[in-house]
């Protein structure tokens, strides 16, 4: 059972400075030991709207007589500047915070066998998920380990967090990309917001087999929109066990999707420039609202702080090589190229950002050309006229002058916009947690 949880419409600092105290003397006194070496694993800068950031600095100040770290958990995302750090951690020093190394910093721990995966996906993917994770967290005797984390609709674990702390975010390059390929083959729309999917099936068995021995915990984070349209957490779930992530994913289903009886022919969001430099994390705009999207209709991403494609140079050299230019053509090429063969989250990534040819994905950056826009099978449009003709735009629905109707999305990372329909889909994932 979870150790406890906190809800309501909107909890403040005092009452989450008090989960963190609680968690700490619950973890004292459940472990029986002093805690001596404490270890947080906090999400990287593209979760820092959460909150994550200030409730990680709470719990390095209510432990001054431990020796903390942090690593975020960054899985292949590019480490954080000294300045990044302060700005999301606040007051914890740099050289407390750790880069996660997901090339050659991991060490292995296992395999999820290839029947298993191949039980979970219904056959899709029939390939074994080896377990390399960062060496610093497994090669050490830590007290306590604590995963904070924003659990949120996503498009590979179906809600994000939980032990995907673990497997994806100190993932080894092996564990990502095996992974990753795996849940694009099943299908992004079919993991998408589902409590259960086949990743997290193999996920939980990987943590009861591989990682029994750790002392941790889960600190869960669930937000919601308030009646002034601000960002608030709603929700904190705290526990070791798989029923912790099932409450804070329920509440995240019940908070963070938005449901509609017809497809939206134009969405209009935006992804901030401090958080978001890549379409690599950008495309969670793709992600989270493909599924509301109609046919033939139009996604427009104001991206003021995009300059690249990728997040490594390899990653971004595949993209501008191949392009999101749909599954079959991407499938056709992954079979025969040694580029993509080598990198296949990446692949799954070209997959995920795809719109199958079915709407417009329409990117207005900050930095990137138009050329190089165009030249991965997206339209463009110019940063300073959109931001000038949507400036006034409100949270959902809005009409234009000229009568176009278009719903607007400030925070498309914080939820999943979806029809009734595709929700509801017979085809979607359906796979027992045991």
């Amino acid at each position: 059972m979870p150790w406890f949880s906190l809800e309501s419409p909107s909890l403040n600092e005092a009452e989450i400075r008090g989960a963190v105290a609680r968690l700490i003397a619950e973890a004292r006194s459940r472990s029986g030991r002093e805690l001596k070496r404490v270890l947080l694993l906090p999400p990287d800068l593209t979760r820092a709207h959460s909150g994550a950031g200030k409730i990680t600095e709470m719990l390095y100040q209510a432990l001054p007589d431990a020796d903390v770290m942090v690593i975020p958990t960054l899985g292949q995302h590019l480490p954080h500047t000294a300045e990044e750090n302060r700005w999301m951690f606040g007051s914890i020093p740099n050289q407390r915070i750790l880069a996660h190394d997901w090339r050659g910093g991991c060490t292995p721990v296992g395999t999820i066998p290839a029947s298993l995966v191949a039980e979970t996906t219904g056959g899709a993917a029939d390939w074994p998920i080896p377990v390399l994770l960062n060496a610093t967290l497994m090669n050490n005797s830590w007290d306590l380990i604590v995963n904070i984390g924003h659990v949120v609709p996503h498009e590979v674990l179906g809600f994000a967090n939980h032990n995907k702390n673990y497997f994806i975010g100190l993932g080894g390059k092996d564990t990502i990309c095996a992974a990753h390929i795996a849940a694009a083959v099943y299908g992004i729309e079919n993991n998408l917001g589902c409590l259960q999917t086949p990743l997290r099936a193999c996920f939980n068995w990987a943590e009861r087999e591989m990682l029994g021995h750790l002392n941790d915990v889960y600190m869960q984070i669930v937000m919601r929109r308030d009646e002034q349209n601000r960002l608030v957490t709603c929700g904190i779930y705290v526990g070791d066990d798989l029923e912790t992530y099932l409450q804070a994913a329920r509440r995240s289903s019940q908070e963070n999707i938005s449901t509609f009886e017809r497809p939206i022919r134009k969405v209009v969001a935006v992804m901030q420039g401090d958080e978001f430099h890549s379409t690599w994390v950008a495309n969670k705009a793709v992600y989270r609202t493909r599924m509301v999207i109609a046919d033939g209709g139009e996604l427009l991403i104001l991206a003021p702080g995009l300059k690249r494609f990728g997040e490594q140079p390899d990653v971004d050299a595949l993209i501008r090589r191949y392009g999101y230019r749909g599954t079959p053509n991407i499938l056709a090429n992954y079979r025969t190229q040694a580029d993509m063969q080598a990198i296949p989250h990446a692949v799954a990534h070209l997959i995920h950002g795809s719109s199958e040819g079915r709407f417009t994905i329409r990117y207005a950056p900050g930095y990137l050309s138009r050329h190089e826009i165009e030249s991965v099978g997206y339209e463009w449009a110019d940063l300073g006229a959109m931001q000038e003709r949507y400036r006034h735009m409100r949270e959902g629905w809005n009409t234009m002058p000229g009568g176009e109707e278009v719903f607007y999305i400030s925070t498309p990372s914080a939820g999943l916009w979806t029809t009734e329909e595709k929700l509801n889909h017979r085809n979607r994932a359906r796979v027992s947690f045991e």
